[in-house]
């Protein structure tokens, strides 16, 4: 087994591939940056406010509020949607970044359901429906950082996966949560492929599932997921290397023991079952020092450093206090 390695991406100018609404609300950014209001530690909108930042008006509009989530509106400048949406790791349609965009026109969000299940109360298999009419979307800006080295800033919309967790009633005996997602060949062409052993298979502890950062996403920049995005429901954990986000989820099971994660199976020497964003544990065949954001000039920008928990250490580090970081890589 092997990981192909990062092909790179050809970024056209920002000109060329940043659409018109997108364009309009960075200048907003800027203007009200300048004005004080970023500073005031509000963040460029108010609280309660829609956000300013959508997609360009393709798919079905998916609105948010601003989050009060602390940590959850990261200052730094949203990647462009052009490039959140044709460069990503969706290997059920492809080991290239460029595969999902070509490929995921043959998935079909709707009709879909997830299955909630194992050691809940409350177990259930909700309609995507039921699953939007939950609790209300928030949209959060969070830093999204791959193990290959690449990061992105991406507005999501959705809610804290906690809401969902409350709702069905963990039993004493739940200690972590396991999600599963399609792996469907008729709609997905890379399951064709031994890359991975499928279903793709992700895991948290259940107090990290609870954390209000952990998010159960149905969209992104003010619209619903594109299906390259994980369509329609994901997990995103911004503390964590992106693969830790599950896609195109159908199933979470709540289990008493530790479950075991489709890359963690695959290669366990170089991925972990927590996959947390450390610096100063390498991956064995590179560093995870610094990054590329991916959108800004191209593959000749500056690298920049890389933070601890992706920046994320105030809200997520106590869930580790006393832990070996490089034995629970």
């Amino acid at each position: 087994m092997y990981l192909l390695k990062d092909r790179g991406f050809n970024h056209r100018t920002p000109s060329d591939i940043t659409p018109q609404a997108i364009y309009h609300a960075r200048r907003t950014w800027l203007q009200r940056a300048a004005w004080g209001l970023a500073g005031a530690g509000l963040g460029p909108w108010a609280a309660g406010e829609a956000l300013a930042l959508t997609g360009p008006g393709k798919l079905a509009a998916l609105p948010g509020t601003r989050s009060t989530a602390a940590g959850s509106m990261v200052m730094d400048k949203p990647t462009p949607y052009a490039d959140v949406t044709s460069y990503n790791n969706f290997y059920e349609f492809g080991t290239d970044k460029a595969d999902p965009a070509r490929a995921a026109h043959t998935l079909k969000p709707r009709p879909w359901t997830v299955s909630v299940e194992g050691e809940v109360k409350k177990p259930k298999v909700y309609d995507l429906d039921e699953l939007l009419k939950l609790a209300p979307m928030e949209e959060r800006i969070y830093r999204l950082r791959c193990v290959e080295g690449w990061s992105m800033v991406v507005p999501w919309v959705g809610y804290s996966l906690a809401e969902l967790i409350r709702k069905v009633e963990p039993t004493g005996n739940a200690k972590f949560v396991q999600f599963t997602t399609l792996a469907d060949k008729a709609q997905m062409p890379g399951v064709r492929s031994s890359v991975l052993d499928w279903p793709y298979t992700e895991g948290l502890r259940l107090d990290e599932a609870m954390n209000p950062l952990a998010l159960l996403t149905f969209g992104l920049y003010g619209e619903v997921l594109p299906n390259q995005n994980g369509a329609p429901v994901r997990i995103v954990l911004p503390w964590k290397y992106g693969f830790k986000s599950a896609k195109s989820i159908v199933k979470i099971r709540f289990v008493d023991k530790q479950p075991v994660s489709s890359w963690e199976r695959a290669n366990p020497s170089e991925y972990g079952f927590y996959s947390n964003v450390n610096p100063q544990v390498d991956h064995p065949r590179w560093s995870q020092a610094s990054e590329r954001r991916i959108g800004e000039d191209g593959l000749f920008t500056k690298r920049r450093p890389t933070l601890m928990f992706n920046g994320y250490e105030a809200q997520v580090g106590q869930l580790y206090a006393g832990m070996d970081l490089k034995k629970h890589y």
